[in-house]
């Protein structure tokens, strides 16, 4: 057996191996080790090898779904060992001793997921290839649970912005390639080939010419040709569904690099879940697929105006019509998911509960095309589309005729074909019902003949069919006359066999044999029928998760009272009461308002300089503002009261300090790599957004470089840009940059505190207020006192000497400092204890203000 388990171990390479013994996969050596930690079960030994005891771990097939999900999240990838023969067949093979055939029938790897239970509902499971063809990148992406599949080329320095727009949960590449992201699993370089990949993609789809499909490039189909043989290697010769791959064009998609994904938490938050992303803010679809599809849309918005405005126009229809959105919501909320009830069928992992689904997915796709064809003037997407969600009338008829209502998930013990389906099925379960019911009347005749009142007909799975009775009344039927043949002796019980039960049991093992036999064949003749029509079927699937979105955001828009915004092809920005989703959504939680801003941008103003103090909501404005695009672009209603969105080809966002340890970068050094990627691809007609540029560094270095930046944005890339900023000497650029406006966020000081107002005003601030956040955060108050003392020393030697540190030299440190100030404070309290105020007369009042001015040292 071990001979045979490293044989496969081998062919599974770093994959962890489970291998199949009767009702547990089994795992050895370090795989066993590695399981047992990740699935916290027990590690046990079995035998040796070179002289050493063999870990072992298991784990029950019937449940292996559950813990193939841990491994795969734990980052691990799994062959399955199964066996391939009964151990009746091993005996007539090789005799008693034969050891049974096992082969691995499947990898499990993160990106080839297709079982229900090992897929999040909500989030497409992405399976990308990339390679690169004299000096081009190719990429090919495929969700191989419902069998969508782009392809597409893209320079080598827009790669990882390309796999962040996909979030891939595993990428293959060439063996060998320097360029190769992070984390991806390196596959034989002939499988690159773009003449192989073209060949491949005819084969799958069986085809002469992939010109019907679209204009394939050589890196797509290099890509492409990697995609199906890793996919062709996992699933051990069997493909899943793969639909007609469409070339995916760059320029039809608004562009985001890495970095401003993660700035804007779009599909997921900083924190590394959906909680707090705009996914989650946005979301109102009822469906799995509609979910996924939203997802989609999100991370790449369009850049064509009339595809944008088709959505908006379906996503208006619904707004405007709330009782005809509330019952589709209700009739979609029903729906079975069945694109990827498909994309088991023909993966050959399918089971009649999946044939059900379709069978029901598919008669309420019919309803709901009836009842949107019935309406009056209608979208022009929504008429595009709803063709596909009728005419499987007569797959559905099959599948409601040929199944149980409630079809079983496990197809090896029958009883999910309908009765009157097929007649010799029926009358084989008749004969099987009948020889149940002979085997009931026969125990009772045998009861009434031994007078043995307990005496029971049983089965089980190795005896078969036995007659049972308590082991003292077993005597009574040892006899050689008594018709019985002993077949076992138990504790405390005596089981025997009868040539009336053998006869009847032979007749229900033959019958049921023979319907699990028919069964089992009606189900793959329905299972060509569902794949031979799974483009149309997917054609459905992709209908009703493009609708369940358009009125998932017409529920949204409804809900938060949201406007339709006004897509035009100018280089403008106006946007009035903009709000930020993600924010205002957590201020309703804890019953607080969130204060709008309006956002005007123009050629003429494209470039707003934005001071005023921390925690004052300039990273929410900025923000904010770049997801209005986003939300609009995507086909959506955003969070404004009125929205003109000038057309944005690329977006940028520099907010917020990150570091990347793992890469040797520093905070400073990540900000300014982000920078140069924004100087270096920023067109008029992008969106930048840039928070503190210049802070990770010294005072004056950082000065220079926003200073400089702001000139760069201002004449070079002449974009549309918020730019925020604590360095007030930036405010001089209104002077030569005419394109540049100065504004604030408001802040106000009461009583010693200050009050943030979170609202934008025109002009430059008046201070930065940053002592007072230091204080609002909690920053001890002599700390804070000290930290006065030096910006005032800063303040008087810049305006004395011009120099930004003149006159700290004879500062006293903080400790001498602290106490002196402490006495002063005691001092005066002394003072202002024994003094009676309404005693003092004017002249006395005002001497003694001056007094009190000269020891503070301001006189």
């Amino acid at each position: 057996m071990m001979t045979q388990y490293l044989a496969l171990k081998r062919e599974a390479g770093d994959c962890l191996l489970f291998y199949r013994m009767g009702d547990f996969f089994e795992l050895f050596f370090d795989d066993a080790k590695t399981a047992a930690a990740i699935l916290d079960i027990a590690l046990t030994s079995r035998g040796e090898h070179q002289g050493e005891p063999i870990p072992m771990c298991g784990v029950p097939v019937h449940s292996a779904e559950g813990y193939l999900a841990r491994l795969i999240k734990g980052g691990c990838r799994v062959a399955i060992a199964e066996q391939i023969e009964s151990p009746e067949e091993a005996k007539k093979r090789g005799g008693s001793k034969a050891l049974v055939a096992r082969d691995i029938v499947r990898f499990v790897t993160a990106g080839t997921l297709t079982e229900e239970a090992l897929l999040e509902p909500r989030r497409a499971n992405v399976l990308a290839a990339v390679c690169d063809v004299r000096g081009t990148c190719g990429v090919a992406a495929c969700d191989i649970s419902t069998g969508r599949m782009e392809l597409e080329e893209c320079d080598p320095g827009q790669l990882s912005a390309v796999l962040a727009r996909l979030g891939a949960s595993e990428v293959v590449c060439p063996e060998e390639w320097e360029a190769a992201p992070d984390g991806a699993i390196a596959r034989p370089r002939h499988d690159f080939a773009s003449d192989e990949g073209e060949a491949r993609l005819k084969a799958v789809h069986g085809v002469a010419t992939l010109d019907g499909f679209g204009d394939f490039s050589r890196p797509m189909l290099a890509a492409a040709g990697g995609l199906v043989a890793y996919l062709d290697h996992a699933g051990r010769g069997t493909l899943p569904l793969l639909l007609p791959p469409v070339a995916r064009d760059g320029g039809s998609t608004l562009a985001m690099d890495e970095a401003t994904r993660n700035s804007l938490e779009i599909l997921e938050s900083s924190t590394g879940g959906r909680a707090g992303s705009l996914l989650a803010a946005v979301d109102r679809c009822v469906t799995g697929a509609g979910a996924r599809q939203l997802a989609e849309d999100l991370a790449a918005p369009l850049t064509g105006r009339a595809k944008i405005e088709q959505r908006l126009t379906l996503v208006q229809w619904f707004h405007a019509d709330p009782l005809l959105r509330a019952d589709l919501r209700g009739v979609l909320r029903a729906l079975p998911d069945i694109g990827r009830a498909l994309g088991r069928v023909v993966a050959g992992r399918g089971s009649p509960r999946d044939l059900g689904q379709l069978r029901d997915g598919l008669g309420e796709a019919r309803r709901i095309h009836d009842v949107l064809q019935s309406r009056g003037e209608r979208p022009a997407l929504l008429d595009a589309i709803l063709p596909s969600l009728a005419g499987h009338g007569a797959l559905t008829d099959l599948l409601s005729r040929a199944l149980v209502p409630t079809p079983p998930t496990e197809r090896q013990n029958g009883g999910f074909i309908a009765e009157g389906y097929d007649h010799a099925l029926d009358e084989l379960r008749q004969v099987s019902g009948n020889a149940r019911r002979a085997i009931a009347a026969l125990e009772a005749k045998y009861r009434d003949e031994t007078g043995i009142a307990a005496l029971k007909i049983r089965h089980n799975g190795v005896l078969g069919y036995f007659i049972e009775v308590p082991s003292r009344h077993a005597d009574a039927l040892m006899t050689s006359d008594s018709g019985f043949t002993h077949r076992q002796t138990m504790a405390g019980a005596v089981r025997f066999n009868s040539l009336s039960l053998h006869e009847e049991a032979g007749r229900i093992a033959e019958a049921g044999g023979h319907a699990l036999a028919a069964e089992e064949g009606h189900f793959e003749e329905l299972v060509g029928e569902v794949v031979g029509r799974s483009r149309e079927i997917a054609s459905t699937a992709a209908a009703l998760a493009r609708i369940d979105v358009a009125a998932g955001q017409a529920e949204r828009a409804a809900e938060g009272g949201w406007t339709l915004p006004e897509i035009v092809e100018d280089r403008s920005l106006d946007i009035v009461g903009g709000r930020h989703p993600v924010v205002e959504a957590a201020l309703a939680k804890a019953g607080e308002r969130f204060v709008a801003n309006d956002c005007t941008l123009s050629p003429e103003d494209r470039l707003w300089l934005i001071g005023g103090p921390n925690m004052g909501g300039k990273s929410t404005f900025l923000r904010q503002n770049a997801l209005i695009v986003l939300l609009a672009q995507a086909g959506g209603y955003v969070p404004a009261e009125r929205a003109r969105i000038g057309l944005v080809d690329r977006l940028f966002s520099r907010v917020g300090a990150s570091d990347n340890l793992a890469r040797g970068r520093s905070t400073f050094m990540v900000e300014m790599v982000e920078t140069a990627a924004i100087l270096a691809q920023a067109s008029e007609d992008s969106f930048v957004i840039l928070d503190e540029v210049g802070r990770g560094t010294s005072t004056y270095d950082g000065l220079a470089l926003a200073w400089a930046v702001v000139e760069a944005v201002h004449e070079r890339n002449r974009c549309r840009c918020l730019f925020a900023t604590h360095y007030h000497e930036l405010s001089r650029l209104a002077e030569t940059c005419d394109a540049l406006s100065l504004h604030h966020v408001r802040a106000r000081e009461w009583k010693g505190d200050l009050v943030l107002l979170h609202e934008l005003a025109e002009g430059p601030a008046d201070r930065s207020y940053g002592l007072a956040v230091a204080k609002l955060a909690g920053v001890p108050k002599e700390v804070v006192a000290r930290a006065k003392a030096v910006l005032d020393r800063l303040e008087k030697g810049r305006a004395q000497t011009g120099g930004l540190a003149a006159g700290l030299g004879d500062l006293p440190l903080f400790a001498a400092a602290a106490v002196h100030e402490e006495d002063q404070i005691d001092i005066l309290r002394e003072r202002l204890h024994g003094l009676d105020i309404d005693a003092l007369t004017p002249r006395e009042a005002l001497d003694l203000l001056y007094e009190l001015k000269r020891e503070a040292g301001e006189g």
